[in-house]
């Protein structure tokens, strides 16, 4: 019934439809097994994608070839960018998205994806001989046979579901999980474990008050995600966000029901997330404040169905309810359905290589939550990598290993088999040590030729992201070479506060004033626009923050040069650790666990110090 594949992709969430998208347009044939086909790129939890840090992973993946960006671009009913009282580093774009559309068109887009099939059953069971993986058992008995797997299961492994004090089996709600293989794995000798998370229950939209919260508009120029060319909606066209705020009756109300709450009563073991905790947790942790906030987002255009972000909870539904209706503009609201916490298991990711191939089976590959992420952002960019380098591993070649100065996506892979996670990871800009190099607005320049190379990046993409860079050299030759006259520029510079000029000065030293923007001063000069004329924001953009953050950009990469001495010295896979007395015990065992495959890698995990890396390098050194 089934031919045999070079990747079997077991799961359609955000991993799994960008795994199966990358090997796919690199020359694979794959096949995508997912328990529901009408579930495929589900956003089960926000109508959201992008935000801090997250926004820049989905541009990565854009300049890479993945599709969530272009998705997320023609799905969107809001754009923001975060951050832009800050410096371009911290810029991070996000868009809210109708949640039906953008399951829609990522099946639709998976579906003329050439190279893709598709089966609707469980997979239950890995096939595996002499340490390598080969296919999949299926909960039908079917036997598929591949090069390579892919495993992205979401909350789907053992999940169990809690609301108050009921429980119930499933991977989200209505939806029934998935059992075998983590019985499978552990007995082969992988180490598993649990995590938690959770979300609010849905309102209807039509009961709220929205007189009584605070309009949260989107901005007035949408630039999106993708770097093609993707239509997007007009600023005028987009649905508005609200912001409301719980208060003291309201954590009142909530603490009734902890005495019924499965995380205080200890039916949930795992850890749930840090940075998004559910509100119960959030009152407890934060007891001094007395409001927290609530942002209230429309789930799309056609829908009144609302998702109550920053009320993830799982107390039962009756005090759900009742603290609601104490939120202001929720007096009257009406439940669609309940928030509820999942518990699931996970592989601590210390067990995978860079490539995201797993150490102990060859041709096995973990991407998303199975490796402790929480996001649609971090899982995407996940399988990405995984379907990528399961592509590769099945046409034996090398992997594509990005760098931590390269991408987030490379920081997070880093982190994640460098130092492991016992609570689900998040990405942030503060994780990423050269985030000056690692903008949104550059990860084409930064990226889209490594991918090109590799046969991903489409031959369009890469014609783009050239002329980008052609354009933004020209702009920047121009305002070094041409210098402007007092009378051309000084009403221009007085009107924008800044000191007029005595005698000519180059454009380029213009330009480095606090408050002078490109476009304008492009806009103002006649010099420069005869020799310019009208480029598009994005490339006037790049060239501006090139030009002004031109030091920094340049002492980070120095730093990244001094560092890649560490990063280029390779520890061999048959390296005996044992042989280095003088090693502190906690070095050795975690040396021994994660087999760190360069100097640079054995820096970054926790528990090892400085003196313990000299050590190895003096070692290596002999």
């Amino acid at each position: 019934m089934f031919p045999d594949y070079d990747v079997i992709v077991v799961g359609a969430g955000h991993a799994g439809s960008e795994a199966a998208a990358a090997a796919a347009n690199m020359g694979s044939k794959v096949l995508l097994i997912t328990m529901n086909m009408q579930t495929i790129a589900q956003m089960s939890c926000n109508p959201a994608m992008g935000g801090i840090a997250k926004g820049q992973i989905v541009r990565e993946i854009d300049a890479l070839g993945g599709y969530s960006g272009i998705v997320s671009d023609k799905s969107m009913i809001q754009f923001r960018m975060l951050n832009r009282s800050k410096g371009p580093a911290m810029w991070s774009p996000r868009t809210q998205n109708d949640r039906m559309l953008f399951a829609s068109t990522w099946r639709e887009m998976l579906e003329q994806t050439p190279n893709v099939d598709f089966y609707q059953d469980m997979v239950r069971q890995l096939l595996v001989k002499d340490g390598r993986c080969y296919g999949v058992i299926t909960g039908l008995g079917h036997e598929i046979r591949s090069k390579a797997v892919v495993v992205t299961s979401g909350t789907f492994l053992n999940g169990v579901i809690h609301i108050g004090e009921k429980q119930l089996g499933g991977g989200r709600i209505s939806e029934k999980a998935a059992t075998g293989i983590t019985e499978q794995l552990v007995e082969l000798g992988f180490e598993s474990d649990r995590l938690k998370t959770g979300t609010p229950p849905r309102i209807d939209g039509r009961s709220l008050d929205y007189s009584k919260m605070e309009e949260q508009k989107g901005d007035d120029e949408i630039t999106g995600f993708s770097y093609m060319d993707i239509p997007l909606i007009r600023p005028e066209q987009q649905r508005s966000c609200y912001i409301t705020y719980t208060s003291q009756d309201v954590h009142d109300i909530l603490k009734t029901g902890f005495d019924r709450s499965p995380m205080y009563q200890g039916r949930i073991q795992g850890t749930g997330p840090r940075y998004c905790p559910s509100i119960e947790d959030k009152i407890n942790r934060f007891a001094e404040r007395d409001r927290h906030q609530l942002f209230v987002e429309p789930e799309g255009w056609n829908t009144v169905e609302i998702y109550v972000n920053g009320f993830s909870t799982s107390l039962p539904e009756s005090v759900q309810y009742e603290a609601l209706r104490k939120v202001p503009g929720f007096e009257n609201a009406r439940m669609f359905r309940p928030g509820y916490a999942i518990e699931y298991d996970f592989f601590p990711p210390t067990q995978l290589t860079y490539s995201l191939e797993t150490k102990q089976l060859q041709n096995l590959f973990f991407a998303g939550q199975i490796n402790g992420t929480t996001g649609y952002e971090e899982a995407a960019c996940q399988g990405l990598m995984a379907g990528i380098n399961a592509h590769l591993k099945a046409s034996e070649q090398d992997p594509f290993i990005l760098k931590r100065s390269d991408a987030y996506i490379a920081v997070l892979i880093d982190d994640l088999i460098s130092k492991g996670t016992d609570e689900p990871y998040r990405m942030f800009t503060s994780r990423a040590e050269y985030r000056t190099l690692l903008r949104q607005d550059n990860a084409d320049l930064r990226l889209t030729e490594l991918s090109y190379k590799m046969g991903l990046a489409s031959q369009e993409r890469m014609e783009k992201t050239k002329n980008k860079q052609e354009a933004v050299e020209r702009i920047k030759a121009t305002l070094s070479e041409v210098s402007l006259s007092p009378d051309e520029i000084n009403a221009f510079l007085e009107a924008n506060n800044s000191a007029p000029l005595t005698q000519k000065q180059k454009a380029l030293q213009i330009l480095l004033r606090p408050g002078i923007q490109l476009n304008k001063l492009i806009a103002a000069s006649p010099t420069l626009q005869a020799l310019t004329g009208t480029p598009n924001l994005e490339i006037m953009e790049q060239a501006e923050i090139q030009v002004k953050y031109d030091v920094y950009i340049e002492k980070e990469k120095e730093l990244v040069q001094r560092m890649s001495q560490l990063e280029n010295l390779e520890i061999p896979d048959s390296f005996d650790y044992n042989k280095i007395s003088s090693l502190s015990n906690e070095a050795l065992q975690k040396f021994k666990k994660i087999k760190p495959r360069t100097l640079g890698q054995a820096s970054r995990i926790s528990g090892v110090n400085p003196s313990d890396v000299q050590i190895l390098m003096v070692y290596m050194g002999r």
